[in-house]
């Protein structure tokens, strides 16, 4: 006979699988290792070691592009490390990194996410690998995706909405939605800016289970989206639960910031005071 509290036990074992079903992310793969040498794990100390907080890309050979919701005091310790596929293995194509400079966009808006984007410097430049490079991102004047483009993003985040994370990069294909939609008051509502693009992908009916939602999730935030190769957005953020039929993922229009990177990377020198 099963007792009251295996029955409990039973009952709570199928409540965490079907949130985990409908709710969480469901879908994506493990990344081939070093695949994508452009990615970066930011890491925030934790107790006597490092734990991974957010994503970022490497964009030159001492600069990293990141949200600026990640790092919004400053560096406080963290650390940023490259060529990394698993987080816990001592992969020899590791380089660890302390942040030289951290530079959030000035008008970034902790209340809706507009204009989330950051800029870190390294404390010093990389040693180019096959496991460590720097990928194109999209400068203004270029084309972004339409609605229903095909877009992929990367990262170490969470592979549901309990939190769960994975050890190893892992990467989902995803779709533009509809800005329009993304605007609608059952959506984001004005929290929506023209700043942002929206994407995930719910497949055909009919499919299966494994794969009705895909979608970025949390620890994903300042992750790369990419189109054609070149990146397009920043992993901003979404819905308080990831795969939600009505909250996409959210990402930042790095095309729109060309002139402030530009700043910040490569500002124009210092003329000095002519003495008279």
């Amino acid at each position: 006979m099963v007792s009251k509290k295996e029955e409990l036990v039973s009952a709570a074992v199928l409540l965490v699988a079907l949130i985990s079903q409908s709710e969480g992310i469901i879908g994506g793969r493990e990344a081939a290792a070093h695949s994508r040498p452009y990615m970066a794990s930011i890491q925030m100390p934790h107790e006597d070691s490092f734990k991974h907080e957010c994503g970022g890309f490497v964009v030159a050979d001492q600069w990293v592009m990141s949200a600026a919701h990640c790092l919004p005091t400053g560096p406080n310790g963290r650390r940023v490390v490259l060529g990394a596929h698993s987080l816990s293995e001592p992969e020899e194509t590791k380089q660890i990194f302390e942040i030289l400079e951290r530079h959030n966009h000035p008008d970034f808006n902790p209340d809706n996410y507009d204009n989330d984007i950051a800029l870190i410097k390294l404390d010093r430049a990389f040693n180019a690998s096959d496991a460590v490079k720097t990928v194109e991102f999209l400068r203004e004047g270029g084309t972004n995706p339409d609605t229903g483009a095909g877009v992929n993003t990367a990262g170490w985040g969470s592979t549901d909405n309990l939190e769960n994370r994975p050890d190893k990069l892992k990467e989902v294909d995803i779709e533009v939605v509809n800005p329009k939609l993304c605007k609608r008051a059952d959506y984001f509502g004005r929290k929506f800016t023209q700043n942002m693009m929206c994407a995930y992908k719910l497949c055909p009916e009919p499919c299966t289970q494994a794969e009705k939602k895909e979608d970025s999730c949390d620890g994903d935030s300042g992750g790369p989206l990419l189109y054609n190769g070149v990146v397009v957005g920043i992993t901003s953020n979404g819905g308080k639960k990831c795969g939600q039929l009505k909250k996409p993922g959210v990402y930042t229009i790095i095309s729109h910031y060309t002139e402030w990177i530009d700043s910040i990377m490569n500002p124009p020198p210092v003329t000095p005071a002519r003495i008279e």
